[in-house]
């Protein structure tokens, strides 16, 4: 296994992809997981307007194309600016092309007096299981799926359906750097749509267009639970939705829009 998701290069802006970040759908092209976390390190690496510390409350990634497991560019900047509330813009390219675009809301981090009734009991997850979960076929154990240690606690990827499982990632997001919460968060949240699959990947393509992340805290630790459910239209939609939490309680939750088909031949 490769030691990182990406190497970086003596530009700042620039990352060689390692075999870690192959997804299931092809090979040679890269998970929706690895690119949205390097988008999301972007995010945190550019100076922020606010007033004191700042943290992210939405991400919104808008997948313009595949991405290759190749050389790519990462870039951010401050689109609004305030003291407050900020919006900060970031794209990924790889192969001359603008493939990831993200939208970032951060906020303001200060301490707020609440009243108790304003405030919201944890909703704790099932325990993580001791071990990792096994699989059988050989799709699900290559690039970024071998890269995370799953253990599920319903459902399976090799099953159809709704699933939750604890999951860690193995190795840095760029290596030699200790991924931040919210790469880690970034970094799996895109599974949700292929942990919940209703559907035979060898038959049909249902790929999100994509992600969004709403957040109301940032995790405490490196192991995250995640649990997803989809659902389908009859004509070529669809939604996979995800609940984040951690060992405390939930984090937050995404969203992704499906383009659901059969694949030809």
């Amino acid at each position: 296994m490769p030691d990182a998701f990406y190497l970086p290069t003596d530009d700042p802006e620039r990352y060689v992809a390692t075999p870690a970040t192959e997804g299931p759908w092809s090979s040679g092209l890269q998970h929706g997981g690895p690119p949205c976390a390097l988008l999301a390190r972007a995010v945190e690496r550019t100076p922020s307007s606010l007033e004191g510390a700042a943290q992210v409350s939405r991400l919104t990634v808008e997948f313009l194309g595949a991405v290759p497991v190749a050389e790519v560019e990462v870039r951010a900047t401050v689109g609004r600016p305030g003291r407050s509330v900020e919006l900060v813009e970031a794209e990924l390219h790889a192969a001359g092309r603008v493939a990831l675009r993200a939208r970032v809301w951060r906020i303001r981090r200060t301490p707020v007096d609440l009243p108790a009734e304003a405030v919201t009991a944890p909703v704790v997850p099932p325990p993580r299981p001791a071990q990792p979960s096994r699989f059988t076929e050989p799709r699900w154990q290559i690039g970024y799926l071998r890269a995370i240690d799953w253990r599920f606690v319903e459902g399976h990827f090799e099953r159809p359906g709704p699933a939750s499982a604890w999951a860690r990632q193995r190795i840095p997001l760029v290596a030699g750097e200790e991924p931040s919460p919210l790469q880690r968060v970034a970094l799996l949240a895109d599974s949700g749509n292929g942990l919940s699959r209703l559907l035979d990947m060898q038959r049909w393509w249902f790929i999100n267009t994509e992600l969004t992340l709403h957040l109301h805290r940032q995790p405490t630790e490196e192991w995250l639970h995640v649990r997803a459910g989809t659902t389908l239209d009859g004509y070529g939609s669809g939604l996979a939705e995800t609940v984040l939490s951690d060992a405390t309680g939930g984090l937050g939750r995404g969203a992704q829009a499906l383009m659901v088909g059969r694949r030809s031949g």
